[in-house]
């Protein structure tokens, strides 16, 4: 019985973890922790995005700008049916359009999600944790 609720455990945890595409030649997993780099990279390459904030502020530091190797406590990858939602948390320089940037970091992640790892995102969401003012 243990055995058996174990298996089902990991089971339901790989679905949920992964995004699985099918190839000729086999199976491809992609993790959510890929996911979320590939994004990280996306949405800090956009001007206007300072970098990106932790989903948990309070936690994490308020407002603290995460660097690479940390890009994904700032994304939140959620799977379901081989979809994905997508949600960005970023920081957006002082004297900016907030909703240009926030346009320009959607269509980049798309871009980039559906040309590097070919994953068609069902939604991105954006949500901007702060502002910074540039030097």
């Amino acid at each position: 019985m243990l055995k058996w609720l174990s298996k089902y455990i990991l089971q339901k945890w790989r679905k949920k973890m992964a995004v699985k595409i099918k190839t000729k030649y086999g199976l491809v997993d992609i993790s959510s922790n890929v996911i979320s780099t590939v994004v990280g990279g996306a949405a800090t390459t956009n001007y206007g995005v300072v970098g990106m904030a932790s989903k948990n502020a309070l936690r994490d530091g308020a407002f603290a700008i995460l660097n690479k190797e940390n890009y994904r406590k700032g994304v939140v990858v959620k799977i379901d049916d081989n979809q994905i939602v997508v949600d960005v948390y970023i920081i957006v320089g002082y004297g900016l359009k907030i909703s240009e940037v926030s346009r320009n970091v959607q269509d980049s992640v798309k871009y980039n999600l559906e040309n590097l790892l070919g994953i068609k995102a069902k939604t991105v969401n954006v949500v901007v944790q702060g502002v910074k003012v540039l030097d």
